[in-house]
């Protein structure tokens, strides 16, 4: 790690090295925040491992998938069924173990409705949406982590996706009522796409500059929800432009 000394004779991290998170951060809160960011990346990456698992036996074993797909009752309790487990996670998320146990039944119950979506969808969409995703979150978070070296802050960007995201929900209770065709939904799927992204720099930075060290349950959750909900609209977007 290169260093240089300023005119007060204090040591600080050379902003060229790549080590420093943002400028003005000190080497000792640098060193924990990198430690607390290691730790949500790994939380997430059990997530996204376990909603893969879990999706993958959705969509290939027999039994499940056809119990799914010939009971609408037991499908709508699926679709609701994270609720039930995201509030007692942010509530406990700081008391262990419960937090973890809590946090493996809400990834569970999430990565059924992946895996419903995934087997109402050609395999071939499937895997061109989690190729584009890949290759959004990987770019998104690369450029959050470079601008912030470089003192941008992404802030500002909470009320207007906020906005956008709520618009977005009015527009998906108005579809029960008046539906879309495919072309005006897969550019539906394609402002969500964007939405969501714009998401992942903003939780990133949260991630990089706010999130606290006892909030990584809270952080992992939010990234997590941030990639599936792109996955599942870039997959919307794929389908109904296919049609």
């Amino acid at each position: 790690m290169q260093a240089y000394t300023s005119v007060s004779g204090k040591v600080d991290y050379d902003l060229e090295s790549g080590e420093v998170l943002y400028p003005g951060l000190s080497p000792a809160e640098n060193q924990l925040r990198w430690g607390f960011i290691r730790k949500v990346y790994g939380i997430l990456s059990f997530q996204l491992l376990l909603t893969t698992l879990v999706s993958f036996v959705t969509v290939f074993y027999a039994p499940i998938n056809d119990l799914l797909r010939g009971n609408s009752g037991l499908l709508l309790f699926v679709i609701f069924l994270p609720f039930l487990f995201l509030f007692p996670l942010l509530k406990y998320q700081q008391k262990h173990p419960h937090n973890y146990i809590l946090l493996g039944l809400f990834t569970v119950s999430i990565s059924l409705t992946v895996g419903i979506a995934c087997a109402n969808t050609s395999g071939k969409i499937v895997l061109e949406a989690l190729i584009l995703t890949s290759g959004v979150v990987a770019s998104l978070t690369g450029y959050t982590f470079w601008a912030s070296k470089r003192g941008k802050d992404f802030s500002y960007l909470g009320p207007i996706l906020f906005a956008c995201l709520f618009t977005l929900f009015l527009t998906s209770m108005m579809q029960m009522f008046f539906p879309l065709g495919p072309t005006a939904n897969a550019i539906y799927g394609g402002i969500g796409a964007m939405i969501f992204s714009g998401y992942i720099v903003y939780d990133t930075d949260n991630l990089i500059k706010r999130f606290t060290y006892d909030e990584y349950i809270g952080a992992s959750v939010t990234l997590y929800l941030d990639i599936l909900n792109l996955f599942l609209t870039i997959m919307r977007m794929l389908r109904e432009g296919n049609n």
